[in-house]
């Protein structure tokens, strides 16, 4: 098996195939590093509205550069990870003062930017600038695995960097970005993580060895993660007819400097859930137990159980750290991260 057979057939299947995407066929760098961002950790049919309400109020790098915080981070609410998003404006502000405004063609310039790893770096320059350079993601390194047959971890780096040098050795010189994006594709569409491959469909079974051993199932090998911790919490969702109260986390940590409804660690029973908002100065008049939810991390698991307590006037509280917002500005202006998507619908609703 010589992995040089793959090239063209893969291509072809590629040109031929490829789903019709927003950002791609753009020829735009900016589109490119913004999407490739945004489908680090989401779907691509999740990204597809995000993407495009994102360009369309941040159309370049300067708008990017300059957008307010709270701006930026409502565009990209519900997406999770705002560490992202955050890196993309600290790069843009390098790329507007020293680059003119342009993301750079050099594969180690792009490199140099925060939040740009190896992976995102090659699909830039492959897919924009052409320069030949691999772009390996998950998708990637499950292709060349199954195709070598090798069982080596694909979470080790030195396993990636393998991968990496494997795909630069056959990477065509006219078409890099093409090649890159048929890896992606054919793992995102054929070449599936999840459930069986679809050998049958693929253009290079072929010259699959994993294919032809029927191993593609066992491949790739990757160690297990740790298990999450699980965090009990109690979220209150606490209003007094025309707002409801949010807080804003801290600066370092999780979600550092979102904001989120209130909420503690331990699940609480509905009389000390009550004299919690006692404790903030409240005046509960009502209180009502929600559906738990649970919101998963990479690394920590939290259990939520909840309380929507209607307050005679959040005014009264002695917790300076409140805000409290309407549902227009909670719709226009805060930015509440997902890992509390299944109560904010209720920041919307009216109480009793």
């Amino acid at each position: 098996m010589v992995l040089e057979e793959i090239v063209r057939p893969l291509v072809k299947w590629y040109r031929d195939n490829k789903r019709i995407l927003p950002w791609r066929d753009k020829d735009n760098a900016y589109y490119t590093w913004v999407s490739e961002i945004m489908l680090q950790q989401t779907r691509v049919e999740a990204v597809k509205p995000y993407f495009q309400r994102f360009i369309t109020e941040l159309p370049d790098i300067q708008s990017l550069a300059e957008c307010p915080e709270e701006k930026l981070l409502k565009l990209w609410e519900g997406l999770g990870y705002y560490n992202r998003v955050r890196n993309m404006q600290e790069a843009a502000k390098t790329v507007k003062d020293e680059y003119n405004g342009r993301l750079p063609e050099d594969y180690q310039a792009l490199l140099s930017l925060k939040g740009i790893g190896s992976y995102t770096a090659g699909a830039i320059a492959s897919i924009a600038y052409g320069e030949k350079v691999p772009a390996v993601d998950g998708n990637v390194l499950r292709v060349i695995s199954r195709i070598t047959e090798s069982t080596e971890d694909i979470s080790r780096q030195s396993v990636r960097r393998k991968i990496e040098q494997q795909v630069s050795q056959i990477m065509p010189s006219d078409c890099p970005g093409d090649f890159n994006q048929a890896l992606m594709e054919l793992g995102a569409v054929i070449c599936v993580p999840n459930g069986q491959a679809k050998c049958a469909e693929c253009p290079i079974a072929f010259t699959c060895l994993a294919h032809r051993h029927d191993k593609a199932d066992m491949i790739p090998v990757k160690a297990p993660k740790k298990a999450r911790t699980q965090d009990n919490r109690t979220v209150f969702i606490i209003q007094d007819g025309e707002c409801t109260a949010i807080r804003k986390r801290p600066e370092k940590g999780l979600l550092a400097g979102l904001y989120e409804l209130p909420n503690i660690q331990g699940h609480l029973k509905s009389e000390d859930a009550l004299l919690y908002v006692k404790e903030l100065g409240l005046d509960p008049l009502y209180i009502e137990e929600l559906p738990p939810a649970k919101h998963i991390f990479s690394h920590i698991e939290w259990r939520m159980q909840a309380y929507r307590i209607k307050v005679s006037s959040l005014k009264t509280t002695q917790d300076k750290e409140l805000i409290f917002v309407s549902k227009e500005q909670s719709g226009k202006q805060y930015a509440i991260p997902s890992a509390f998507g299944a109560y904010a619908k209720y920041i919307k609703e009216e109480t009793r």
